[in-house]
C-alpha cells in the first residue's frame, strides 16, 4: 500500500494526491503517523525522520525515493 493510499484510508480522507502531498508538506509528522508510520516524539528534522523511515524498514528506499522525487517535482 502507497504512501497516499494509507493516507486516503484514514478518517480524514484525501479528495486527490495533490491535497495528500500539500498535507505532507504542511505537517509532515502529523501526515505520516496518519498514515500509520511511526516517528519519534520531538523528532523534527526532515533528514532525521528520513533516516528513521529506512533504518526502521517503515518506508523502502525505493518507495522514499519515489516521494521524494514526487515532493522536488511539484515545487515549481
Amino acid at each position: 500500500m502507497s504512501l497516499f493510499d494509507s493516507l486516503g484510508s484514514q478518517k480524514q480522507a484525501f479528495q486527490n494526491p495533490a491535497q495528500a502531498l500539500q498535507q505532507l508538506r504542511s505537517n509532515p509528522v502529523e501526515t505520516l503517523k496518519m498514515a500509520g508510520i511511526n516517528i519519534p516524539s520531538g523528532m523534527t528534522n526532515p533528514q532525521q525522520i528520513i533516516q528513521h523511515l529506512i533504518q526502521s524498514g517503515q518506508v523502502p528506499q525505493n518507495r522514499l525515493t519515489q516521494v521524494m522525487q514526487m515532493l522536488h517535482g511539484n515545487r515549481r
